[in-house]
């Protein structure tokens, strides 16, 4: 779902649970479930177990009636409907191959300050002819602790042909392709993608359809309407990287261009993935929400 951020200190309850995860806490999150934009804490060889699942740091804030709350979050479709969404998570259409714990709805939730800066991106890709997409954004625990569970069932790899063909998946973890904690859970870390405005129609994904590698050619790969990076989203290849020496041409130029509008708004970029960026003023540096994503973890 950076040239990472600089190093926060942690709850020691946290710091003793995030040592028994044995990932790669580097940037996206993403690993995030990639790295996490903190840093890196040891990272387990190829005979470690498989990583435990994460806690939240702190018990979200809750209402009256004991819902969740997500304290300062919004929907970004509220502060500005322009930007284009496509949740993968709470679809079939991701590397694990059906809808992710904890997404209820398909919305993306921020904390207001990073969602007021992703609005300024959004004036600057518009004034040059492009939208911004996102495809994740807060990430709750419970989903980082399904990433964790499905690491362990080594029989489940309906995804694999798509989104990590090269790549064992025993080796996601060891390999930083997934994460956990991941900074997706504090709120201010989003993936997302340029496509072309107006954009083109994008077919929906059919579940049994046939897959095809993220890193094939664009004409080949599934038809996301956005332009060409070079790889898919969720791409777990070394191809994926920011600034992987296989990409070249028009793919570099979109990258670097993403780049410059996000940088220039506050962002920082996780290197290992394109599309995964954190708001570097971010609120929540040290805590991990659970809420669910729904638009009643925001409402008051």
């Amino acid at each position: 779902m950076t040239s990472r951020h600089r190093p926060r200190r942690r709850p020691a309850r946290v710091t003793a649970a995030l040592l028994t995860v044995g990932v790669l806490l580097a940037g996206c999150t993403r690993s995030e479930p990639r790295p996490a934009p903190t840093p890196p804490a040891p990272q387990p060889s190829p005979t470690s177990p498989q990583p435990s699942s994460p806690q939240p740091s702190s018990p979200p804030a809750a209402s009256a009636t004991g819902r969740p709350r997500l304290p300062g979050f919004v929907v970004l479709g509220d502060v500005d409907p322009r930007i284009r969404t496509d949740i993968r998570y709470a679809t079939p259409h991701n590397f694990v191959g059906r809808p992710i714990a904890g997404y209820r709805e398909p919305l993306c939730l921020l904390t207001r300050r990073a969602a007021e800066a992703l609005r300024r991106v959004q004036d600057a890709a518009l004034a040059g002819g492009h939208s911004l997409k996102v495809y994740d954004c807060y990430r709750p625990v419970p989903a980082v602790n399904d990433f964790v569970a499905w690491s362990k069932r080594p029989g489940e790899q309906q995804s694999k042909a798509e989104f990590y063909p090269h790549v064992e998946k025993s080796r996601l973890f060891a390999e930083g392709y997934i994460g956990a904690p991941t900074a997706h859970s504090r709120g201010s870390t989003m993936d997302l993608t340029l496509v072309p405005e107006p954009p083109a129609d994008q077919p929906p994904f059919m579940p049994g359809q046939p897959l095809v590698s993220c890193t094939a050619p664009r004409a080949q790969r599934f038809p996301d309407n956005s332009i060409d990076m070079g790889t898919g989203f969720d791409c777990f290849d070394p191809l994926a990287r920011t600034a992987a020496p296989g990409i070249s041409g028009t793919a570099r130029a979109n990258r670097t261009l993403l780049e410059r509008l996000m940088t220039g708004a506050g962002f920082v970029n996780y290197p290992g993935e394109w599309w995964h960026y954190s708001f570097a003023d971010e609120p929540y540096p040290d805590t991990f929400f659970d809420a669910p994503v729904a638009r009643s973890s925001v409402a008051g």
